[in-house]
Order: structure tokens, then C-alpha cells, then sequence
């Protein structure tokens, strides 16, 4: 309920950037509200997700895609993308009395009035910015120089990388901590060295910024920094480096997680599969076997997942028992992996799963069976052409057009007036792929 009456709140601040007196109002009524809905009004002006050390993407919060089949083509229509949000005005559309405002807000005593003003002056990119910026970066005050160092990191501008590195070395953590951040904005090779040196901070919170960083980089030249990180006392910083590691993407990178999936953190394991996943080398598939096994079923299925993702056919046995596994999410995955690999031996593993007693699974096993395209698997599936849920009789259908195999018409034929529109419609785009084929 609080949440809730919060973002009410924050969401009740739509000022006209257009407007100075507007714009002054804002700040004003932003001082006296309370911090959280200062954030939150924070967020939805700037469209940036946070200003404080959620700035970082949690390695727990990396998501896991889980596409689910589409039966067959439709005609027309799609799925709408909306375009992202690009904020209340566009780069360098600010009045000059509006830019001022926001300037002279820089220096606020609160932080997130600060940061709301570094983050909208980064957006407008005046001359003045990354000068005003780096002064800001040398202020007696570590709350300014936090604030200097965000809007260097926003400007993205790699002639200030000095300023930056420079504060690695700051006597206040939260300092450190954004200097890490901004390096990771710039997205620049020569800042690796500076922040390799960051992850032996005392500070686990610069340790994690700093591998976030490495991260952001995306080059080879980071692995060897973030190969120490791995091996860092706290659970956080670990996580980040592998996540750091499966940004770069580099086959390079599998060798050093091999030894962090017996991490005795389970977040850690389930990251180090995640990793292994983006990372979609086929030379992997025996570092992530054991957590295939793990207790956590949170780990087993980010394994399955990972498995799917590098599509080797050396992965089916792998995936096999988690066909059988007894969480529901797991049997889903490991059969959308299997769908994935797209290997002929995989039939045998999946057909079982065509009885499970959850109608999903069914669907899912299906599914796999129509990406595989073997003719061996329709004698299994035409059964399923009778099972009481629609989208499994729907899904079998368009997995026997998509084997396109004659042996499959009989059973099609038989179920052409099905109950169910969308059955019979799969039906007949089934059985009229594989006349086209004959």
C-alpha cells in the first residue's frame, strides 16, 4: 500500500520542461516531499531506473527467456513492440533558462535533487557540461563529487576518463563506487587497468561496480581482472563478475567458470549457468552437467536453459532426467532445450514426456517434437490429436505439419471437424504442408 501511494505521488509531478518557473516549482516540491517519492518522480522525469546503488543490475534480477511456441503462422497481425520511452524532451531541447535551473541544482543539498539535475544537464550535452562536471568531481564535498562523477559517466565523453579513474582512488566508498559506475558508461577499453586495480577495493560495494564495469567493456582484455573477482569473499561481487563474464560473451570465458559452479552459493551456481548460457559456446556443456544435478531447483533449471542456449547435441543426455525432473519449470525448460538443439536423438527422450499429466509439458514436449522434424516421432504424436485440452491437440497438429510426413494425414483427416476453431485450423495448415510437400 505505501509502494503504491508513492508512485501515486511521483506520478503526480508532470511539470512543463519548457518552462523555468515550471521546472523551479518542481525542485521545490521535490525538497519537501519525501525521499522515496523524490526517486520515483526522479525516475519517471529522466526515464532512468535508479540513482543509488540499484544503479547496478542485480545478477538475481537477470531475467531468463522462456519463449513459448507459437502453433503456426497467422495471418496478419503481430506482436505491437511499443517503442521505449525516450523521456519528457529530447537531447538539447532544454530553454537555456530551464538548463540554468537544472545547473544550479547541481549543488543541492539534496542528492537526488542533484542527480535529477546532473542527469537532465547530461541529456542536453551543453558546452559547458564536462567542465562543470569535473569541477564538481574535485568539490571538498563527497556528495558533490558523487554527483559530478554521474554526470561524467551520463556525458559518456572518454576525454574525461582521467577525471575518473583518478577518483577510483577517493577516500569516501559511495565516491569510488560511482567513479566505477561512470568508467562503466564509457564503455572504454583503457579503463580496464583502473578498474581491474578496483576490484581489490576494501569496499564490497566498489569491488561489485567495478566488475559491473568490466561488464559494460565487453572485451577479452577483462577477463583476466574479473578471473580474480571470482574468487572474491563476498557472494554479491562473485555473482557480478560472472554476470560481467557472460556480457563479453567470449568462449574464453568458460574455462574460468568452470570452478565456480561448486560455488557453495546457490544465487552464484544459478549465475555461473546464466553465464555459461550467454556465453554459447558448445565446448561448455560439460561445465554446466553438474549443475543439471544440483539440489536447487532454481540452478537446474537455469541450467536447462543454458543448454538450450548452446544447442549442442551432446547436451540431450544432459537434459534427459530433468524430462522427469519433478518441478513443473524444469520439465518445461529442459523440453523447450531440447526443442532448441533441435537433435534427431533427442525424440526418445522427449516422447515420454507426450503423457505427462500436465497439459503445459504435453504442449512443450510437442512442440519440441515439431522443431526436431523426425518422422519417428509420429506414431507418438497423433495420439494427441484426441487429448482433452485444446492447445495440445492444436500444438500436436502443427508439430505434424511441420514433420510433414504423409503417415501423419489419417490421423489429421480424422480430426478436421474438431470442436475446437483453433484445432481445426491447425489441422488444416498441417495437412496442407504436407500435401504441398508431396
Amino acid at each position: 500500500m505505501i509502494s503504491a501511494l508513492l508512485l501515486a505521488a511521483a506520478l503526480s509531478f508532470q511539470p512543463d520542461l519548457r518552462d523555468v518557473e515550471s521546472v523551479n516549482k518542481l525542485l521545490a516540491s521535490l525538497r519537501a516531499a519525501d525521499p522515496a517519492v523524490c526517486e520515483l518522480a526522479g525516475r519517471s522525469l529522466t526515464n532512468y531506473g535508479g540513482f543509488g546503488d540499484s544503479d547496478v543490475p542485480l545478477p538475481q534480477q537477470m531475467p531468463m527467456p522462456m519463449p513459448t511456441p507459437t502453433p503456426m503462422p497467422r495471418a496478419g497481425g503481430g506482436i505491437d513492440i511499443p517503442s521505449p520511452h525516450v523521456g519528457r524532451l529530447g537531447r538539447n531541447e532544454l530553454d537555456p533558462q530551464v538548463l540554468q535551473a537544472f545547473r544550479n541544482a547541481l549543488k543541492d543539498p539534496s542528492r537526488c535533487i542533484r542527480n535529477i539535475a546532473a542527469r537532465m544537464v547530461a541529456r542536453a550535452k551543453p558546452a559547458w557540461a564536462a567542465a562543470e562536471f569535473g569541477g564538481l568531481a574535485k568539490q571538498a564535498d563527497a556528495g558533490l563529487r558523487e554527483t559530478g562523477l554521474l554526470g561524467l559517466g551520463e556525458l559518456e565523453d572518454p576525454q574525461t576518463m582521467s577525471v575518473m579513474t583518478t577518483a577510483l582512488g577517493d577516500r569516501e566508498p559511495a565516491v569510488r563506487a560511482m567513479a566505477a559506475w561512470a568508467l562503466g558508461e564509457l564503455e572504454h577499453t583503457g579503463a580496464i587497468p583502473a578498474l581491474g586495480r578496483a576490484l581489490g577495493d576494501e569496499s564490497p560495494v566498489v569491488r561489485r561496480r567495478a566488475a559491473w564495469a568490466l561488464g559494460q567493456i565487453e572485451d577479452d582484455e577483462a577477463l583476466a581482472p574479473l578471473e580474480r573477482a571470482l574468487r572474491d569473499r563476498a557472494p554479491e561481487v562473485r555473482q557480478m563478475a560472472i554476470w560481467a563474464i557472460g556480457e563479453i560473451e567470449s568462449p574464453k570465458g568458460v574455462p574460468l567458470l568452470r570452478g565456480i559452479v561448486s560455488d557453495a552459493d546457490w544465487q552464484t551456481r544459478q549465475m555461473a549457468a546464466w553465464a555459461l548460457g550467454e556465453i554459447e559456446d558448445r565446448s561448455s556443456v560439460d561445465v554446466v552437467a553438474p549443475l543439471v544435478k544440483d539440489h536447487d531447483p532454481r540452478v537446474r533449471r537455469m541450467a536447462a536453459w543454458a543448454l538450450g542456449e548452446i544447442e549442442s547435441d551432446a547436451a540431450i543426455a544432459v537434459l534427459a532426467p530433468l524430462v522427469r525432473d519433478a518441478d513443473l519449470d524444469i520439465r518445461l525448460t529442459a523440453l523447450w532445450a531440447l526443442g532448441e538443439i533441435e537433435g534427431k536423438d533427442a525424440v526418445d527422450v522427449i516422447v515420454p514426456a507426450l503423457k505427462d499429466r500436465d497439459a503445459s509439458v504435453r504442449r512443450m514436449a510437442a512442440w519440441a517434437l515439431g522443431e526436431i522434424e523426425s518422422s519417428s516421432a509420429v506414431p507418438s504424436l497423433t495420439p494427441l490429436l484426441r487429448d482433452p485440452e485444446d492447445d495440445v491437440r492444436a500444438i500436436a497438429a502443427w508439430a505434424l505439419g511441420e514433420i510433414e510426413s504423409a503417415s501423419a494425414l489419417s490421423a489429421l483427416e480424422a480430426v478436421r471437424d474438431d470442436r475446437s476453431p483453433a484445432v481445426r485450423r491447425a489441422v488444416r495448415w498441417a495437412i496442407n504442408n504436407i500435401d504441398d510437400r508431396r
